[in-house]
């Protein structure tokens, strides 16, 4: 009875354990960066600005994209109206942007939208490298200064901190918004600190026309940029980081909504890790690659709410087994610590967030979060197109 006692606490143990000491050391590593030296500001950039049934959002998007602190005749905003049945197209031209339309019905997915306007920029040949932002989105004025200054260091991937632009709306959006100061500014800033690839999180990056020579955007799935992340950096470029700049997109209070959200982004990441750990590991070993070691190691570290269901679930465990002296204390320690670097790790989160007193009040709520994450994780999810979320308000 004991020997398999042990064995499934020592099963428990291990993932907890090296996923707490990743962003323990993550936390730790957290500190500011350094700011970059002004740019020489002649970089020109295409702003591109997927959407599929966005007439609601798009005129405000546009607006925060004219607004940029940048030489006007250096950059263009482009929206890709992709296979929509309303007025997208005419909101944004009235906007001000230029407007691709595409109806190919059975390529539907924000993955298409970005190859067809990659290849309508390259075409064009004005831009030096494409800014991709959400249609629900709107930028800090620095983020083409920001991008610049990293792309004249060197770099041919950037990815600006994608942050909450309605954290206050409910308890749900700003527990989002410590989760993203968690795992979008902790985390990056700590990665970007050591050399490695921070990745993209799918708003508010930017890539040369160079890299996408290099490596052609080829990422479909329902977690496009993360993809198409895993794939710049088997091919052995990084992505920087920049916090200083930010693209804000809304965020969801509504559960039904966000479930469906969660799901889609869940069920994606859960085929990444299928389809490219191995791939990334071998690259690692092959290469002896710390960039590819580092992007298997983030895809591996599941999302903190099922970090923390692992650690309860030791912590349980342990404490019986402890009871029955059927394992040791040790086990109960390693639990101890695995809660205390999570603590950390989210403490630290809120900090960043900028959610303030109401914020941490509602973490107190982390235990029904917990259980609503475990709900979503067992609904079926089949959908592979892309599914305009509803937004906050409408």
């Amino acid at each position: 009875m004991t020997i398999p006692v042990q064995l499934l606490l020592f099963c428990l143990a291990v993932p907890a354990l090296l996923s707490s000491l990743y962003l323990l050391g993550a936390t730790l590593l957290s500190r500011r960066l350094p700011a970059p030296v002004p740019t020489s500001k002649t970089l020109c950039f295409d702003l591109i600005v997927p959407a599929h049934n966005e007439s609601a959002n798009i005129r405000r998007t546009i607006q925060s994209l004219r607004n940029v602190a940048w030489p006007a005749d250096r950059f263009r905003v482009i929206v890709v109206a992709d296979n929509c049945s309303d007025d997208t197209a005419a909101v944004a031209r009235a906007a001000g942007a230029q407007v691709l339309v595409r109806d190919e019905p059975d390529k539907r997915g924000k993955g298409y939208a970005l190859r067809h306007a990659f290849t309508a920029s390259g075409t064009a040949k004005f831009a030096d490298a494409v800014v991709v932002v959400d249609a629900d989105a709107e930028v800090s004025g620095n983020l083409l200064e920001a991008f610049a200054a990293r792309l004249e260091a060197g770099n041919q991937a950037v990815q600006a901190h994608y942050g909450v632009r309605n954290p206050m709306a409910s308890w749900r959006t700003r527990l989002i918004t410590i989760a993203k100061g968690a795992f979008h500014i902790v985390r990056s800033r700590a990665r970007e600190r050591l050399g490695l690839s921070c990745g993209l999180r799918g708003n508010g990056w930017c890539v040369t026309h160079k890299l996408l020579a290099a490596v052609p955007y080829q990422a479909f799935s329902l977690t496009e940029d993360i993809e198409y992340g895993i794939a710049i950096g088997l091919a052995g470029y990084r992505v920087a980081y920049t916090d200083e700049a930010h693209a804000d997109a809304d965020m969801v209070s509504d559960g039904e909504i966000a479930r469906k959200q969660r799901q889609r982004w869940e069920h994606g990441r859960l085929n990444l890790i299928r389809s490219k750990c191995v791939l990334l590991l071998a690259a690692a070993v092959k290469r002896r690659s710390a960039l590819c070691l580092d992007l298997a190691l983030d895809l591996m570290v599941l999302p903190l709410s099922y970090v923390a269901l692992n650690v309860i679930a030791l912590a349980a465990a342990a404490a019986i087994a402890s009871w029955l002296q059927l394992a040791p204390s040790i086990f109960l320690w390693c639990a101890a610590a695995c809660s205390l670097s999570l603590m950390c790790y989210v403490l630290r989160g809120w900090q960043l967030s900028g959610v303030g007193l109401q914020g941490a009040w509602d973490l107190a709520r982390v235990p029904w979060f917990l259980v609503w994450k475990v709900l979503v994780a067992l609904r079926r999810h089949d959908s592979k197109e892309w599914v305009r979320t509803g937004r906050e308000g409408q």
